[in-house]
């Protein structure tokens, strides 16, 4: 190339890059949003933040307040840290910030489908469709622990299994939640080495069985959410929901069982004195095991499932404190900010059960305890992972030792990953009948 030639394409891309860059600044300008860290054109504000992204959002929060806006590349997003954020929002304001916004990882696999991912009247039509189906199917009644209990029962058989011997946990734990919803859903539990049951483990998305019904309620309803990919969007929903989130919080739960052997010794001693060694736990059992409770509550604030929450969009213009946030504006809940709060729970980072206990023993509750969110957008299966995280972790601990395959002060309770879940590194654990 002539120098000539050279030159003038060097001033032609260095001219160009600054009239891109200055529409950029006033369209960025231009924009009424909370303020936040200057983004940088094409990438915005990925640069400031490490994989840890909800860690990253909270020390941002300690510059830019409760209320302030990043961009992911191009895509402005208001973060809401703190309870009194939160709460304004999602609660005061529950209608207007209870849109789905967009997330580009699962966009193309649920277009907007099913529960989760769905927005407006869709979201609602489907919503309170599946609230009524998992009623009718027990949810919230007696038929629904009978289930979890009976669960439990093949879970114990499963365990023994291993002989004591060393075992990865993930799949047996992943297995019982699945099954759950599987006799909700289709009236039927699988057995573990099911080659069916396998499958549907592995893709989630083989369920729309029991879903065909409504569709021909309504085939002839041209405004109807209820066609076939939206109920089978709906159906993967329960399976992904019920699954892995209960699953990983159990799992997370041992590892930090076998890190705190203490912790295991007091929920033995309760065990002991309220059920016994032979009677089937049940959910009343709660009532007079404070420590339990404490303990499990503990497990999902340490464990920070969802630290972002997923994302939420605003549905119309509206004041949020002291700012300003257009329609469409996507929103991110900082759960983390809640469950760590320190004024609410001092020394958030260390695994203390004594964060959800009163000073005599007695269970205490707490309004920042929000690992399933808050709001119309919270998670439609709260009450049944509550009820499966008691009745199999007491369960298990019923019948089994957990005792860790290095010492316990070398076990390493630091998530293996951390994204849009927070999930516990790979360990292996020995299981010694009581």
């Amino acid at each position: 190339m002539e120098p000539w030639a050279l030159t003038t394409f060097i001033l032609v891309v260095c001219v160009s890059f600054l009239v891109f860059l200055s529409l950029w600044r006033k369209d960025y300008k231009g924009r009424k949003l909370p303020p936040g860290p200057v983004p940088l054109p094409i990438v915005g504000n990925m640069l400031q933040l490490d994989q840890n992204i909800s860690r990253s959002l909270c020390k941002l929060s300690e510059k830019y307040g409760p209320v302030y806006t990043v961009y992911f590349g191009s895509q402005p997003v208001v973060v809401l840290h703190g309870y009194k954020a939160l709460k304004e929002a999602l609660i005061d304001q529950g209608d207007i910030f209870g849109g789905r916004g967009y997330l580009p990882i699962v966009d193309d696999i649920y277009r907007g489908h099913g529960i989760v991912f769905s927005h407006g009247e869709k979201w609602k039509q489907i919503r309170r469709f599946s609230l009524m189906t998992l009623r009718n199917f027990g949810m919230g009644k007696r038929s629904i622990e009978e289930r979890v209990q009976e669960e439990a029962q093949f879970l114990l058989e499963e365990l023994r299994k291993t002989n004591s011997q060393p075992f990865d946990p993930t799949f047996i734990l992943g297995c019982a939640p699945c099954n759950v919803i599987s006799s909700i859903l289709f009236h039927q539990r699988f057995n573990y080495d099911d080659e069916k049951f396998l499958s549907m483990l592995r893709i989630l998305s083989e369920n729309v069985t029991l879903l065909n019904t409504p569709m021909a309620q309504d085939r002839k309803n041209p405004d109807s959410v209820f066609d076939f990919e939206n109920l089978a969007t709906a159906g993967m929903d329960l399976f992904d929901a019920g699954t892995e989130t209960t699953s990983t919080t159990l799992r997370y739960g041992l590892l930090l069982i076998l890190k705190y052997p203490e912790v295991q010794k007091k929920i033995h001693e309760e065990i002991d004195r309220v059920i016994g060694p032979h009677r089937i736990p049940s959910i009343k059992d709660k009532l007079e095991m404070p420590y339990t409770e404490a303990v499990l509550h503990e497990i999902q604030r340490f464990v920070d499932l969802v630290p972002f929450s997923l994302p939420h969009e605003v549905t119309q213009d509206t004041q949020l404190q002291q700012y300003f946030i257009p329609k469409g504006t996507t929103v991110y809940p900082l759960l983390s900010s809640v469950l760590s709060d320190p004024k609410e729970f001092p020394n958030p980072e260390q695994f203390d059960p004594g964060h959800f206990l009163n000073k005599d023993g007695s269970f205490k509750k707490s309004d920042y305890f929000m690992p399933f969110s808050i709001g119309k957008r919270a998670c439609l299966g709260e009450g049944l992972a509550k009820m499966e995280l008691f009745l199999f972790l007491v369960t298990i601990l019923q019948n089994f030792t957990l005792k860790s395959v290095v010492d316990s002060k070398e076990i390493d309770i630091k998530p293996g990953s951390t994204g849009l879940l927070t999930v516990p590194p790979k360990f292996e654990l020995c299981l010694l009948p009581r």
